[in-house]
C-alpha cells in the first residue's frame, strides 16, 4: 500500500494530505491561492474574528471555489469565555462543529494558556464541537485535554511565528506515544526538515502557516514542506533501523577472497 495517500480523519473531515495550511502572514488572497494549488493541502484554518460575511472576494469564498475544508480558529483570544462565543458564532456562520482552539496567555510569547484551554475544551466538547486544540509540548497537558474531550490535539513546537523547529522532539515524541486522537504538530516549523522532523517523531500530520506565508517564495516553499510532510510520513512508517555504537558493514565479510 502507497502510505502516503492513507486517508486521515480529523474532526469529522477526512483527508489525504497530511499538510494544513494556516493563512496568517499572507500578503494577499492570490498568495493564499498559490500555495493551496502548491501544496494540495484539503484543510485551512482561517481566524473567525477575520470573518466578514457581507464582504465581496472575502478570503472565505475563495477557499470555497478551491474546495477546501475550512478550519476555524479562535486566535486572538485569552480567556475560556472569549474563546466559547468565538467558536458558537463561527459554528453559526460556518455551518462547521470543527475549531481549533486558541486560548492564549499573552501578546507577547503567544503561549497558549493551559488553564483556560482545558476550560474551553471540556465547555465546547460538551456542546458538541470537535476541538482541535492547540496546546504547549507538555505530554501532562496534552493527556487531560484528550481526556476533556479534544479530537485532535495539536502540541507546538516552538512559539508561533518563531521559525525554531520543534525545540523539544522528545516531548512530541512522547505526547504521540500516549494519544488515543490524531496529534498535530503547530507552530513553529521554519523549514521543510522541521515538517519531515515532526512526521518522523509520529505526528498525523502538521499545520504550517508563517513559514510558508512569510516565505521569499511561499509557492516554492508550500511545495517543499507538503512534500517533507509525505516524506516523513513514508520514513516513520518504513520503520528506521536502530543507531549503533560501532559501525555495521553494508555487506557481508563471509566469503570475500583474502588477499593478504
Amino acid at each position: 500500500m502507497d502510505t502516503a495517500t492513507e486517508s486521515i480523519r480529523l474532526g469529522n473531515i477526512d483527508l489525504t494530505s497530511r499538510l494544513i495550511l494556516g493563512t496568517g502572514g499572507a500578503p494577499s488572497n492570490q498568495i493564499i491561492k498559490e500555495i493551496i494549488e502548491a501544496s494540495k493541502a484539503q484543510l485551512v484554518t482561517v481566524a473567525l474574528r477575520r470573518y466578514e460575511p457581507r464582504a465581496s472576494n472575502s478570503l472565505y469564498d475563495l477557499l470555497r471555489s478551491l474546495r477546501v475544508e475550512i478550519l476555524p480558529n479562535t486566535a486572538g483570544c485569552f480567556t475560556a469565555k472569549e474563546a466559547v462565543l468565538t467558536a458558537k458564532m463561527g459554528r453559526e456562520a460556518l455551518e462547521t462543529n470543527n475549531v481549533k482552539l486558541e486560548v492564549l496567555s499573552n501578546d507577547k510569547d503567544l503561549l497558549p494558556d493551559p488553564f483556560e484551554l482545558l476550560d474551553a475544551t471540556e465547555l465546547l466538547a460538551m456542546d458538541g464541537f470537535n476541538v482541535f486544540a492547540y496546546t504547549s509540548d507538555d505530554p501532562v497537558v496534552a493527556r487531560t485535554l484528550e481526556q476533556a474531550g479534544a479530537q485532535v490535539v495539536m502540541p507546538l513546537g516552538a512559539p508561533i511565528g518563531t521559525g525554531l523547529g520543534i525545540r523539544n522532539p522528545h516531548n512530541i515524541a512522547m505526547i504521540v506515544s500516549q494519544a488515543s486522537v490524531p496529534i498535530v504538530l503547530d507552530a513553529g516549523i521554519g523549514t521543510a526538515s522541521d515538517a519531515a522532523i515532526a512526521m518522523e517523531l509520529g505526528c498525523d500530520a502538521v499545520l504550517v502557516a508563517s513559514a510558508i506565508t512569510r516565505a521569499r517564495d511561499p509557492e516554492r516553499m508550500a511545495r517543499s514542506i507538503s512534500l517533507a510532510t509525505e516524506a516523513g510520513f513514508l520514513s516513520r512508517h518504513g520503520g528506521r533501523i536502530a543507531k549503533r555504537e560501532w559501525a555495521l558493514a553494508s555487506s557481508p565479510i563471509e566469503g570475500v577472497a583474502d588477499f593478504s
